[in-house]
């Protein structure tokens, strides 16, 4: 594996929350950095938020990797797998879909972001089974009132 494919988290990563301590120092050395905050600084504080367990610090790292991807090119190959977990964390699957085809119409060869890519695709099929099995149980029950209203009739 070469080394541009291995300094990528695992996904495992992103379910660790740094500590409330860890995130705030993230949080200071923006702010203290003020409106020419770096994009290092951002990166990190966005990293740190997404693998928070809140959504709404989740829902904040993604929008400071957004401004990341479209403010540093250099850094978008990163920006697009951290999006990525950041969206599935958010259960945003379309999103996060995106995110990771792009990184592997990217690198093609990446395995982390190929085994991202599955892990999307496994949820969102898993949710279609999920949405199918309701809606099929919603059609039975509907069936079921509709016969018991025209016995009564």
């Amino acid at each position: 594996m070469s080394e541009k494919k291995s300094y990528l988290p695992t996904l495992e990563d992103a379910n660790n929350p740094l500590s409330p301590e860890q995130l705030e120092i993230l949080h200071q050395q923006v702010v203290s950095e003020g409106e020419l905050a770096s994009i290092q600084s951002k990166f990190n504080y966005a990293w740190g938020l997404i693998k928070s367990d809140k959504v709404d610090d989740q829902r904040k790292g993604v929008k400071y990797l957004t401004e990341v991807f479209k403010d540093s090119p250099q850094r978008r190959r990163e920006c697009l797998y951290y999006l990525a977990l950041g969206s599935y964390k958010l259960g945003d699957y379309s999103d996060s879909r995106r995110y990771a085809e792009a990184l592997v119409n990217h690198e093609p060869e990446n395995s982390q972001a190929l085994s991202l890519k599955r892990m999307v695709e496994d949820r969102i099929a898993k949710e279609g089974l999920i949405g199918i099995a309701i809606l099929s149980g919603a059609v039975a029950v509907g069936a079921t009132l509709i016969s018991l209203m025209r016995r009564k009739r």
